[in-house]
């Protein structure tokens, strides 16, 4: 198979859904069975596996203050729109048997366009920033198409297994990386004697980083650290001011030192509901670090009994919670490393993509 992974961020942030493309890209690549190629707007990585071509796009940030409308209703959609106009006049279709994206609608739509005197490619969509293209009906999701359907927890799965032709994949870790190992507080100018909560999360409403500050703040002496950045950025710098004073930092930490930042932290704090994945989860998992998070059906499914779930809405069990973890025995977190390394290794979750990949060119062309 001829298999393209086209989204934004690719080879220019770090963020989840660019992480696992570029996993599973390379996983597939590395098979030597198949032909990879990933369109990003960043610059291409030295040894890869894949390819990689450039289409450039404007960052998300620049949109923050742009004017909110039908089909424009974030600044999302707007990034996505500059990405999409170069990727439909750029001449990739000719290579390609299957396309994949997890962006909606533009990506979406220049990967589905039809041109009378081509095939149009097998086209998988993944739920990485949630399901509700595949299952909403009104304003531009009525025109959200697919041939297969990759989900990426249980819920979407049985919402929308009807309808499309789908699978429930979870996402990866990359093992050579998040591991338990030694801190190292004074690289990344955290309080050497004080129990260090980490929250890893971009600075919007969905991912509740406010509760969290309010949560943290009835901790006493715990340090929070929000490695992340968003359009709340104002808003949590001046409630933590007020709540968390010298108990603080909010900063954004290389990709590099992501996996010290896990091992130097005494817990990891998750506030989101119904997250899509949540890779973090897997990270801090396999980095030993005691998981904090909202007790759902996704996190139950992820995480089995391995982190402390509790209804985050509920300030006081929360901060139980927080305590609970802060003393969580030694044995909780090695069970958490084993089971992390048995159930999503990059490796495993990479042959799933691929066996899916031609089960959907298949039921396309059944000549396949």
């Amino acid at each position: 198979m001829r298999i393209l992974f086209a989204l934004p961020g690719l080879h220019r942030v770090r963020r989840g859904a660019e992480i696992v493309f570029e996993s599973i890209a390379q996983e597939i690549a590395l098979d030597g069975e198949h032909k990879v190629t990933l369109i990003g707007s960043g610059e291409e990585i030295p040894g890869r596996a894949y390819r990689f071509k450039r289409i450039p796009s404007v960052l998300r940030n620049h949109f923050e203050r742009w004017p909110k409308m039908p089909f424009f209703r974030s600044e999302f959609m707007y990034e996505d729109l500059t990405f999409a106009a170069g990727l439909t006049a750029s001449g990739w279709r000719a290579e390609t048997d299957v396309t994949v994206t997890c962006n909606y609608p533009y990506t979406n739509w220049a990967l589905r366009s039809h041109f009378p005197w081509r095939n149009r490619p097998a086209h998988v969509f993944v739920t990485q920033n949630g399901d509700w293209p595949a299952y909403e009906r009104r304003r531009e999701y009525r025109f959200f198409s697919c041939d297969g359907l990759l989900c990426t927890n249980p819920v979407y799965w049985q919402r929308n297994r009807d309808r499309w032709f789908s699978t429930l994949i979870p996402n990866g870790i990359d093992q050579t990386r998040f591991f338990p190992g030694p801190a190292d507080r004074a690289l990344l100018g955290l309080p050497e004697h004080r129990p260090v909560v980490l929250m890893v999360s971009a600075l919007e409403e969905g991912k509740r980083v406010l509760q969290g500050i309010r949560a943290v703040a009835e901790v006493p002496d715990a340090f929070f650290v929000i490695a992340g950045d968003g359009p709340l950025r104002g808003q949590v710098d001046r409630l933590a001011a007020d709540l968390l004073p010298g108990r603080f930092l909010r900063t954004t930490f290389s990709h590099e030192l992501m996996p010290v930042l896990y091992r130097s932290s005494n817990i990891f704090l998750h506030m989101a509901i119904q997250e899509p994945f949540g890779n973090v989860y897997i990270e801090a998992l396999a980095s030993g670090t005691p998981i904090v998070a909202h007790d759902d059906e996704n996190t139950r499914w992820i995480l089995e009994d391995h982190a402390y779930l509790v209804d985050t809405n509920l300030q006081q069990l929360l901060v139980e919670a927080l305590t609970k973890a802060m003393h969580s025995p030694a044995g909780n977190t090695a069970r958490g490393v084993a089971f992390a390394a048995s159930k999503y290794s990059w490796s495993i979750v990479a042959r799933k993509y691929s066996e899916f990949f031609a089960d959907v060119l298949r039921s396309v062309r059944p000549t396949v």
